[in-house]
């Protein structure tokens, strides 16, 4: 087959998209890299630069060497890892047993999502949230970080409408065979979706990594605080100048280096391991949202 001739209005179209998307991917990128090149710069030469940074000003690891040496550096990536592994799965498999409830033609089931979708709009506030939890003795627990947020709305919404695009006829060819609903759901629902659990491990794996306020509100032992509350802490101090403990754990060291420099080198440990997540769900990013949003 030939090779499609383009048009001169299709040069055109693409060059202004090609120009548009570079410029909106310079645009998202280039803040996340200016912080890079900042905790990497001399703390001299950052000080005296002015204007967009395109690389580090000098060389110098220093603002990393101080960031490992802080203690609570070590505690707050063990109980982030704690709570995205334990809360992404409970999220997921909570998240998907109800969807799979409201997508089939189970009883009550419109009543239920009347209910679920009720919750987007009319929420009970901070105040019922934080007593029920307190009722509930989950106060200075993980569990209340995890368990508030164990369902989202939006995605359970999109769990749904993704189960209801797997053919009916799978079902009841395992219901004529003797299969119970949950069976159905471990071998049937389950391995056909693929790509909305992986968009769904990203959604809840991204928020519990950047969860922060509930673990402030709950928590009061620093050994369950996790790494954005840290990083929290040490931007405060950094921004503001108000003591922190934090800023208290580290004690002499922290003043002997500069506060944008050891900002920027939290911040870059706190993001880069979530954005190597990204890489192995890519594929089915964009799959398992397009089709989740299809259907109504």
């Amino acid at each position: 087959m030939g090779r499609k001739t383009l048009s001169a209005g299709d040069y055109v179209f693409y060059t202004i998209n090609t120009a548009i998307l570079v410029t909106f991917g310079v645009a998202a990128l280039y803040p996340f890299l200016e912080v890079v090149f900042a905790s990497l710069s001399d703390a001299i030469e950052l000080t005296a630069h002015t204007g967009v940074m395109l690389r580090p000003a000098g060389f110098s690891i220093e603002g990393y060497r101080m960031a490992f040496q802080y203690r609570g550096l070590l505690t707050g990536y063990a109980n982030t890892v704690y709570y995205v592994v334990v809360g992404t799965t409970l999220n997921v498999t909570i998240t998907g047993l109800l969807a799979y409830v409201v997508a089939t033609k189970a009883l009550w089931r419109n009543v239920i999502i009347v209910l679920i979708v009720l919750t987007m709009f009319f929420q009970g506030g901070l105040i019922p949230r934080y007593l029920v939890v307190r009722s509930l003795g989950l106060l200075n627990t993980r569990w209340a970080v995890i368990l508030p947020v164990l369902i989202n709305t939006f995605n359970l919404i999109i769990m749904r409408t993704f189960f209801q695009g797997i053919p009916d006829s799978l079902e009841e060819s395992a219901k004529i065979d003797g299969a119970k609903s949950l069976t159905i759901f471990i071998r049937i629902i389950v391995p056909l979706s693929g790509p909305v659990i992986a968009v769904m491990t990203l959604y809840y794996g991204v928020s519990h990594w950047n969860s922060w306020f509930n673990a402030m509100i709950f928590l009061r032992d620093r050994s369950l605080y996790p790494l954005q509350l840290f990083l929290r802490e040490i931007l405060i101090e950094a921004a503001y100048g108000e003591a922190t403990g934090s800023v208290e754990e580290m004690g002499a060291a922290y003043q002997n280096v500069n506060e944008d420099i050891l900002r920027n080198a939290f911040i870059v440990i706190a993001t880069v391991p979530i954005l190597c997540l990204y890489p192995f769900l890519q594929k089915y990013f964009v799959k398992g949202v397009m089709i989740g949003a299809l259907k109504g």
